[in-house]
């Protein structure tokens, strides 16, 4: 070991960890830093140690004229090259713009660095890209991670791509993917997810798929299946019937299972039902026995018709409430599904989750009880100290039958 060398090694072994110089980064790298300086041309990075990173203004620069960031914030970009006199990072998403010649594709390629492009027209097998003025392929099995069945709805629309093949000549046959890049991407935020991951946990998530049996939501590179007993605590026919692909959703994860399949690790049951409020907890309160209320008929078996009386909540009349006194074989003798009746509530059991009911016949009057549950409770009269509503049970008589 050199004197120089042993002086540099032992240079570097007494300055703190914290404050050793990071590794340069490469081109194609996706950096992080805080904006320090802006200028009419470009904006300047400090992405960590002394190192500091240029970007064209153009990147952060709206339609109008203004511009996205501001001094302090943290930006995020990818290198795009190196300046060979200074050694700055060079950083920008349009960095595809910029791009003119065969030289500088040729080089995106070889290093991996991704550049934008255009999608201008559907083509067999694909979709026709246009970067920095030369056409590239991108075949259907590229342009995302799921399958698009209608190319046409992306025409017009700019993103990154990767160029997975290059061959010069008069006429560059490029052919690029934008799903290597979305990989990657999902892979980082996959990591980030997985530390976050576990049961009970209560994350955001976006709604990639609806199907009869549930909905699919990404969490963030990694994908979850909400049931469609797990949506609500009402009765769901359709996942549609409350959730839009592409609406953000809070879940709670319910169970994590290990698969052996390496493209999805695991199986993660999620629901958004566990976060809302539970319709029994209030409701003794909110359907006293003796009151009446109107619902709708939910389903229908061979000894009773189900009523839901309110989202999540439902209430059963037996066959036997159903007949007004005369016998029947099957409810639907009286009833039919979506049919809004009037029921009484006979009672309320929250800890088995029953509400029993009867059916209110038409023209069927009050009771004396039922019409003084319906009827609002009054304060004393502060003269007399009695109760200033209606005081007896023949005033309560007499009150239905004015109203009758």
């Amino acid at each position: 070991m050199t004197e120089e060398t042993s002086f540099a090694a032992l240079l570097e072994e007494s300055e703190p960890a914290g404050q050793r110089a990071p590794s340069q980064p490469k081109v194609g790298d996706q950096v992080q830093g805080e904006i320090v300086a802006i200028n009419a041309d470009q904006v300047f990075i400090s992405i960590g140690g002394k190192m500091e990173a240029l970007m064209d203004i153009a990147n952060v620069t709206a339609g109008d004229g203004s511009l996205s960031v501001q001094l302090g914030d943290t930006y995020q970009a990818r290198v795009t090259s190196i300046d060979p006199d200074t050694g700055a990072l060079l950083l920008g998403q349009r960095h595809g713009r910029a791009l003119h010649g065969a030289e500088e594709l040729e080089a995106a390629y070889n290093s991996g660095q991704p550049i934008e492009g255009q999608i201008t027209g559907v083509i067999k097998g694909g979709v026709e890209v246009q970067i920095a003025g030369h056409r590239a392929f991108c075949p259907a099995s590229q342009i995302d991670l799921r399958f698009i069945d209608d190319l046409s709805t992306l025409v017009g629309q700019r993103h990154e791509f990767r160029i997975t093949k290059y061959s010069g000549g008069r006429r560059l046959d490029l052919v690029v993917s934008r799903r290597a890049l979305l990989e990657e991407a999902q892979a980082a935020a996959a990591e980030e997810t997985r530390a976050r991951l576990e049961v009970g946990a209560v994350l955001t998530g976006t709604v990639t798929q609806l199907k009869e049996f549930g909905a699919f939501v990404d969490l963030g590179g990694v994908e979850g299946m909400v049931h469609i007993s797990e949506l609500a605590f009402g009765h769901v026919k359709h996942p549609e019937e409350i959730l839009t692909q592409g609406q953000e959703v809070e879940v709670q994860v319910l169970r994590i299972e290990q698969t052996n399949n390496p493209k999805r690790p695991e199986k993660i049951a999620l629901s958004i039902r566990a976060l809302a409020k539970d319709p029994w907890a209030d409701a003794v309160s909110r359907f006293p026995v003796g009151t009446r209320i109107t619902g709708t008929i939910s389903r229908l078996q061979s000894f009773g018709a189900f009523v839901e009386l309110s989202a999540g909540l439902d209430g059963l009349i037996h066959i036997s409430e159903l007949g007004a006194g005369r016998r029947i074989a099957h409810p639907q003798e009286v009833v039919e599904n979506g049919q809004a009746v009037e029921v009484r509530i006979l009672s309320v059991d929250p800890e088995r989750r029953r509400i029993a009911l009867a059916l209110v016949n038409e023209g069927e009057a009050l009771t004396a009880s039922e019409v003084s549950a319906q009827q609002p409770r009054k304060e004393p009269s502060a003269a007399t100290g009695k109760d200033s509503g209606l005081g007896t049970f023949g005033e309560l008589l007499r009150e239905q039958m004015r109203r009758s």
